[in-house]
């Protein structure tokens, strides 16, 4: 397990800098648009509606994005919470600031909304990684933006409703 970690952000559309604006557009575009080589348009619509998940690195260069995260409370997306958007820099995957990102993601994620299961559409061939955060596959496989994908989700943790062990 490397020592990479990331001093967290959590933010409204609206309170992001330009310069945190442009670091998003930048980490989402590098990997879903050109390492993927899935040209579709990364602006949804949806950015004023979530609440965003930065993950910054300090470097001989300064601060990087490292890892990101969109979060959306129920209704939103979908009528459970929901993660997107998932991404860990290039340079910094292997070094276990994605399963760090899924962390922060599902705690910020509860802290806004407890007690509520929280839905993923993921690329399939991550299906496995998901399952070690809780997420149960719901889907089967479908093609979106010519990537194959499945909804999962995560159970509520904690509250009403929940089977002592």
């Amino acid at each position: 397990m490397s020592n990479t970690s990331a001093s967290w952000q959590l933010a409204r559309f609206r309170d992001l800098t330009v310069d945190d604006l442009y670091a998003i557009v930048r980490l989402r575009e590098a990997v879903f648009i050109i390492e993927q080589n899935c040209p579709y348009p990364d602006s949804d619509g949806r950015d004023p509606l979530a609440w965003h998940l930065l993950g910054w690195r300090d470097g001989p260069d300064g601060k990087s994005l490292g890892a990101y995260a969109r979060i959306f409370e129920p209704g939103i997306r979908y009528h459970e919470a929901s993660i997107g958007r998932i991404v860990t820099a290039p340079d910094l995957r292997g070094t276990g600031l994605g399963k760090q990102l899924m962390v922060e993601a599902l705690r910020r994620t509860e802290q806004l909304v407890p007690h509520q299961p929280i839905k993923i559409a993921a690329q399939r061939r991550l299906e496995n990684f998901y399952r070690g955060f809780g997420f149960k596959s719901i889907s089967e496989p479908y093609e979106e933006d010519g990537i194959i994908h499945v909804d999962m989700v995560r159970e509520a943790v904690g509250g009403r409703g929940e089977a002592g062990s």
